[in-house]
């Protein structure tokens, strides 16, 4: 017999196929699900990385009050208002995040559009307010007593006080203070210590205050390996910074500062008087366009016509140039100039005296 042939019961199939599909579009459901929280939380984690970057636009600078007592979503707030930050809520997020909340602190600060969220912290951590300040320059060439008139006039000290703290002052951070010599003939114990810069003080800074402020710039301008260079021309700091004072006041232009420190040391090296103009001038207590014959007979230890070798202190306070020109003056035999009149500001050098003669006709003759 051949055995019948049964056809499939596709009826009795089909829910069992239907449980297939039903159970493929529940598992489908789950991965739209997946994706869409994905799409979701990644969309929210752009939105506030893009939120939390730095406003773009011209820099410019504004100034914010942070009151005390302030939250970080009020100053989230003012600085949202001021154009420093996009967002105050995520910025008081961010804020919580980094756990630098209670170390903000109140003040007026000058912020600049562009900066990062993070630099804003930095400065309100750190408390960088803005500090009414005074700001003066001192010119190169200028003596104590020039300094203490213009920052009595300018409102920063009064002259009296400033003076006091020159040559009374105890200023033991700086070494080269202590250093300098000891003598009742010196006019200023910080004669040319007191760098000629641009300088910014608080509105209330104190005479010491200033002068402390001026002897830290010496101190960073006056290079370690100089101290060492001195030690070749047998001068101590004091010696050096004495004749850069007397070049500072002689020369005009930086490129003849080295040729003048050559010429006073051949005259120190072979015991000439200096017979620098400048030193008159500083006994005298103002520039004169032309010294006389008696003007050179002044009676001062400074008058470097009437005493040999340096005077008893500095007369002016130098800038780099000229101390650098002491500590690497130029080679050469030269022991005269004379300046040429000739509106350069330049001078002749010459070795001998009927030499310098000639040339002092040439500059009277320009």
């Amino acid at each position: 017999m051949k055995p019948m042939s049964v056809k499939p019961d596709r009826q009795a199939d089909r829910p069992a196929a239907m449980r297939r599909r039903r159970g493929g579009g529940f598992f489908r459901l789950i991965i739209a699900l997946f994706l869409l929280m994905v799409v979701a939380v990644g969309g929210t984690a752009l939105y506030a990385y893009q939120q939390l970057q730095p406003v773009e636009g011209e820099q410019a600078a504004k100034n914010v009050t942070i009151p005390s007592g302030s939250s970080v979503r009020e100053i989230g707030r003012l600085l949202e208002e001021a154009g420093l930050i996009r967002n105050a809520d995520l910025f008081s997020n961010y804020v919580k995040y980094k756990g630098v909340g209670p170390a903000l602190k109140a003040g007026e600060y000058q912020f600049t559009t562009g900066q990062t969220i993070d630099a804003l912290l930095q400065n309100m951590t750190e408390g960088k307010t803005i500090v009414s300040a005074k700001r003066f320059t001192i010119p190169e060439g200028w003596n104590i007593e020039q300094i203490a008139d213009h920052l009595d006039k300018e409102g920063i000290v009064t002259k009296a006080d400033f003076l006091k703290e020159v040559d009374q002052g105890a200023f033991p951070e700086y070494p080269f203070v202590a250093q300098i010599p000891a003598s009742k003939e010196r006019k200023h114990r910080l004669e040319g210590y007191l760098f000629p810069e641009t300088y910014e003080v608080k509105k209330d800074a104190t005479a010491h205050e200033v002068v402390s402020r001026m002897l830290a710039q010496f101190q960073k301008e006056w290079q370690p390996q100089w101290t060492n260079e001195l030690k070749q021309q047998k001068l101590t700091l004091d010696q050096a910074v004495n004749l850069a004072s007397i070049i500072e006041r002689e020369v005009t232009v930086d490129k003849e500062r080295p040729i003048v420190a050559g010429v006073y040391y051949n005259r120190i090296r072979d015991k000439w008087p200096l017979q620098a103009d400048a030193t008159v001038q500083f006994v005298l207590g103002k520039q004169r366009d032309r010294l006389t014959y008696e003007d050179l007979k002044v009676n001062s230890p400074y008058n470097t016509y009437t005493n040999p070798g340096l005077p008893p202190g500095p007369i002016a306070n130098p800038g780099r140039a000229s101390l650098e020109a002491v500590v690497k003056p130029a080679k050469h035999d030269y022991f005269f100039y004379v300046t040429k009149k000739d509106g350069t500001s330049e001078h002749y050098f010459s070795r001998t005296l009927e030499e310098h003669n000639a040339n002092n006709a040439k500059s009277r003759g320009n």
